[in-house]
């Protein structure tokens, strides 16, 4: 059996607010990556229930953030396709994503 890792480093100030972080994947040609946020989720079977931890550096921009988001509920939306083929959630998904981008687009 072959295992690879991927690495995630966390520069944190002296508040433990990330102030940096920087992402290996080794195996893919990835090191020392930096980023401004991470969401990373783990499904516990056991419990039937998400383990989550979700990241931002101090400098994450707010409208970058809300691309982000956008971004990663477009990602669940193809992940629920490839994973389950329901095409009732699909659609849900993409429903609730144009929503969101009208809503991240609208000047105040």
């Amino acid at each position: 059996m072959k295992e690879t890792e991927i690495i995630i480093k966390v520069k944190l100030d002296s508040n433990n607010i990330p102030e940096e972080i920087y992402w290996s994947a080794p195996d893919g040609g990835m090191k020392d990556e930096q980023s401004k946020a991470i969401l990373l989720s783990f499904w516990d079977s056991t419990k039937k229930e998400t383990l989550k931890m979700d990241l931002w550096t101090k400098e994450m921009p707010v409208d970058e953030m809300k691309s982000f988001m956008l971004q990663t509920f477009v990602s669940m939306k193809n992940s629920i396709s490839k994973a389950t083929g329901d095409e009732n959630l699909v659609n849900l998904v993409d429903d609730f994503c144009v929503e969101f981008e009208k809503r991240v687009s609208e000047k105040n």
